[in-house]
């Protein structure tokens, strides 16, 4: 591996893992593939030591950063969800020895990776087609991406720079749109009280809707994961088959809401871990007549992307994307 004279550190924070990587940002692409490095969370005290580990390992040394989280950014702290790390931006800064360091949060860098993703790193939902748009043309894009949870962005682009969207989006409220889902609604309620989109778009969501149409029928299918579901129904299991079904129109509506909500006539990029695992599904369910389905404006939907990103580190690529732009704000504009 040949690294830049001045290598970017860029790293991908989630619960369970965490990725490094060095970002190039005279290069077009700045992500260089073969520096990536994955490493268990639980392996290391904090992310400072881990981000060491990975300098030493490689041979590399650096002096900025951009670190995706998979949690709230609030000031100069991120927690990560579902893991213990409490990350301090300056304490980490201090303890690599960096003159400066950016803490963003992982759907940031999910929304900044839109402006380097080519047609390869994309699979078409539905008839609407997608090409990318140079950084001088304005575009409004959503993302959302169930992994763990439900993550929600977005990416506006305006005059040449990109500017990232952070929201808690997943945790608005569930809006049923079916006799159906309205009886998996009251069943959830009975156990979570809100209902947020996030108890059903994600990997324990699959078992949310399972147990609940497992409830209806008047079935305990006792304790399961996620990939069991997608294991049965894979296997011809009929109740796992319309629990994927039943996900994935959920997920298309919820989808479409995000494009009228953000006015993301542009394109909606769905991301996250289980994305590529559903991805058929998503292909030949009701996940692109629900997208649609939005009364007035369904001939407008129509015409919107939705775009299953398959890029294997799209996290990473976004944090690249990430450190360029916010090069070029201590440049004065030049990358």
């Amino acid at each position: 591996m040949s690294a830049p004279s001045q290598p970017v550190l860029v790293a991908d924070i989630g619960g369970t893992n965490a990725r490094f990587a060095l970002a190039d940002l005279d290069a077009s692409v700045p992500l260089l593939d073969d520096s990536i490095r994955e490493f268990a969370v639980v392996e290391f005290a904090s992310l400072g030591d881990a981000a060491r580990h990975y300098l030493e390992q490689i041979g590399v040394s650096a002096s900025k950063g951009v670190f995706a989280v998979a949690g709230r950014v609030d000031g100069d702290e991120a927690r990560i969800t579902n893991h213990p790390w409490v990350i301090s931006r300056s304490r980490t800064a201090s303890m690599l020895g960096f003159e400066q360091l950016h803490l963003i949060n992982d759907f940031a860098a999910q929304a900044m990776a839109i402006s380097l993703l080519q047609p390869r790193d994309v699979v078409q939902i539905g008839g609407a087609g997608w090409q990318p748009a140079p950084v001088e043309q304005p575009r409004n894009y959503a993302v959302i991406g169930p992994g763990t949870g439900l993550g929600v962005g977005g990416l506006i682009v305006r005059h040449g720079r990109c500017y990232p969207l952070e929201t808690e989006g997943g945790h608005v409220s569930f809006p049923p749109g079916t006799p159906e889902e309205i009886r998996v609604l009251e069943i959830l309620s009975e156990q979570f009280g809100r209902v947020s989109n996030e108890r059903l778009i994600c990997g324990p969501g699959l078992v949310n809707i399972h147990r609940a149409l497992s409830e209806i029928a008047g079935i305990d299918p006792g304790p399961l994961q996620p990939k069991d579901i997608t294991a049965r129904a894979a296997m011809g299991d009929a109740r796992a088959a319309r629990t994927i079904d039943l996900f994935c129109a959920i997920f298309g509506a919820i989808a479409g809401d995000l494009v009228l909500i953000q006015g993301a006539w542009d394109g909606v990029f769905l991301t996250g871990g289980l994305v590529p695992k559903v991805l058929e599904s998503l292909q030949h369910s009701g996940f692109r007549q629900r997208f649609e389905h939005k009364g007035r404006f369904s001939a407008i939907m129509s015409r919107v992307p939705s775009l299953a990103v398959m890029h294997p580190h799209a996290g990473l690529l976004g944090s690249a994307a990430y450190a360029v732009d916010a090069e070029r704000d201590l440049t004065g504009g030049k990358p």
